[in-house]
């Protein structure tokens, strides 16, 4: 599935500059990206849905993160041909993947969030 190694350069290798694995990363470690495949989860969303289900995230904030998970191949983009038409957005085979990471992330703050505010306000302190 993934790319091959190239010229002895792995393009997955994130630890590079030049890599398209840490290009990906970039793309998707962003707080409204994890966000938006939280909120997306099994179901099929209109952007108004998104939009009301991630709060604090603009518009144009939205839809720059849709475009690139789209382009990304992570999330379907499906435009019905009605008038006004209606866009639906639901998560591809790898979003689904990828959300199993972003679940794995929600269930460690859940764990450790006293003790993450316990430091702060020792470091603050």
């Amino acid at each position: 599935m993934g790319t091959g190694i190239v010229d002895g350069l792995d393009p997955a290798d994130v630890t590079r500059a030049d890599s398209l694995g840490r290009e990906i990363l970039s793309d998707i470690a962003n707080k409204w990206a994890l966000l938006i495949i939280e909120c997306l989860g099994d179901d099929t969303l209109r952007f108004s849905a998104l939009r009301d289900g991630v709060e604090g995230v603009s518009h144009k904030m939205l839809t720059q993160n849709l475009r690139m998970l789209e382009r990304n191949g992570l999330l379907r983009r499906t435009v019905h041909p009605t008038v006004p038409p209606k866009v639906e957005y639901a998560l591809t085979e790898s979003g689904q993947a990828l959300r199993v990471t972003i679940d794995g992330m929600c269930d460690w703050t859940h764990t450790w969030l006293g003790h993450i505010e316990e430091s702060r306000r020792r470091f603050d302190g």
